[in-house]
């Protein structure tokens, strides 16, 4: 090797292992506190071990997702408010396991951003194990990517990847709900995880900064009620499975009331929703007015303050709401399914006054 010559090293190139290295150790013991039956939340190997029969299944059903956090990470950049995006990563994940009856098991993480800072990737690792904690899921490993050109300064993005296991007896499907059966709304906590884009060209065409007084509750800033953590409803939503007092559930993501709860239906059944069942919270009214936004948009756009939709038999409708409020829970009685024709589909309804609108209204499930 000439001696006149630069010797590169992978820092000169924007990558820092060493900071990599700190990253690990620090949240060494955030992962440890995320331990359950079936991993010890070891971090440093090259894949994560977990042991189904520690964990006490029999004849198990695996069940796997992935999501993001999608544009709300530019809020929580904006703001410096990073420590709860990775409980919105876990319950984005977690929240679509247990819609099938599965039990979260472990999760994975992936951060990626173009030069690392240990200090804000710690924050943001934080919330993950929080997120774990509260789904009984264990921090079993990740990835955490530094790849210099590839995001502005400053950004990152987030990958979530979450593994469950349901009994092969419990795993849910559409095949038993049938007109008749009644849907429950469990609320939720704001905006969640979805409709982030729509949100944020309304603070930017209104001028509306993350820092400004929420306009109903001046004790708190447009960017508190927006980063609000999505809700996870797996401690709550299990006992009711244990029960065998639910048939279905829905999580309200992306596509809102009107294009989710189908998916937990059989051809032929439409899911009655009356929207004067329970009071659209403010924030969404605020942004409804902000954007003239229609009901039907706002159906098919977020969740408008129910977070999980879940379908039980009308003899048991009462039981399973008292399991769900019995483990904190906000229930609400949304509507019933009823027969219909071909794809499944849902019907929002509301009278004049509810969302915002002059008159009686009706919106549907686009087929």
């Amino acid at each position: 090797m000439s001696s006149d010559q630069k010797s590169y090293s992978y820092k000169d190139a924007g990558v820092d292992i060493d900071a990599g290295d700190a990253l690990v150790d620090a949240i060494k013991p955030l992962a440890a506190s995320t331990k359950r039956a079936g991993a010890d939340a070891d971090l440093g190997g090259f894949g994560g071990l977990f042991d189904l029969k520690a964990a006490g299944f029999k004849d198990p059903i695996l069940v796997a997702a992935t999501d993001g956090v999608g544009t709300k990470l530019k809020i929580a950049i904006e703001t410096g408010k990073l420590d709860t995006v990775g409980i919105d990563l876990v319950a984005m994940c977690v929240n679509d396991l247990v819609v099938q009856g599965a039990e979260p098991l472990l999760f994975l993480d992936y951060y990626a951003t173009g030069a690392l800072n240990v200090s804000e990737a710690r924050d943001v690792v934080a919330g993950i194990a929080e997120g774990c904690r509260q789904s009984n899921a264990v921090l079993i490993g990740g990835e955490t990517a530094e790849m210099p050109g590839m995001y502005a300064k400053g950004d990152f993005d987030l990958a979530g990847f979450c593994v469950g296991a349901a009994e092969r007896e419990n795993i849910l499907t559409s095949n038993t709900v049938a007109a008749g059966d009644v849907i429950l709304g469990l609320a939720s906590s704001g905006v969640h995880s979805n409709g982030f884009s729509l949100v944020r060209r309304l603070m930017t065409d209104h001028g509306i900064t993350y820092d400004s007084a929420l306009p109903w509750d001046d004790s708190k800033t447009v960017g508190d009620a927006l980063l609000a953590p999505t809700c996870i409803y797996v401690r709550s939503l299990l006992p009711g499975l244990k029960a065998g007092v639910v048939k279905a559930m829905s999580h309200i993501t992306g596509g809102g009331l009107l294009e989710n709860i189908p998916r937990t239906m059989p051809e032929n059944t439409v899911a009655h929703i009356n929207a004067d069942n329970w009071q659209q919270p403010e924030l969404f009214n605020w942004l409804q007015g902000l954007g003239n936004i229609t009901a039907a948009e706002m159906a098919r756009t977020f969740n408008c303050g129910i977070g999980m939709a879940v379908i039980v038999p009308a003899d048991k409708a009462d039981e399973a709401k008292a399991i769900l409020e019995q483990h904190g829970e906000t229930v609400y009685t949304l509507g019933t399914i009823v027969e219909g024709e071909g794809k499944p589909v849902t019907v929002v309804s509301g009278s004049a006054g509810t969302w915002n609108q002059d008159s009686d209204w009706t919106c549907k499930t686009q087929s």
